[in-house]
């Protein structure tokens, strides 16, 4: 069987790909707080559909990251999970 975390080092060698994958960081950032968020209150993606008033599918896709939630999604998304949505910036390292 192959490991991820053996391929993903090999990977991380070619200067292309850190730069695609460093590019969807952010991305990366907000699906897996997401899922923390529903994880961490011990619900599926049909309970937090149904306490946002929208469909499983369309959890399934912010948390593929497959649509750009917005502001009040996100807002919806906390409450149903019993969360609090805190943005912040971090400065970016000089490269």
């Amino acid at each position: 069987m192959i490991d991820f975390d053996d391929i993903k080092k090999e990977w991380m060698k070619n200067p292309e790909f850190v730069k695609e994958y460093e590019a969807l960081e952010e991305e990366f950032s907000l699906v897996s707080a997401l899922i923390a968020a529903r994880s961490e209150a011990d619900m599926t993606q049909q309970e937090v559909a149904e306490k946002m008033e929208t469909s499983q599918s369309y959890i399934a896709k912010l948390e593929g990251g497959t649509v750009s939630p917005s502001m009040k999604a996100l807002k919806r998304y906390a409450a149903a999970t019993g969360s609090r949505l805190k943005i912040s910036f971090e400065p970016t390292t000089p490269q």
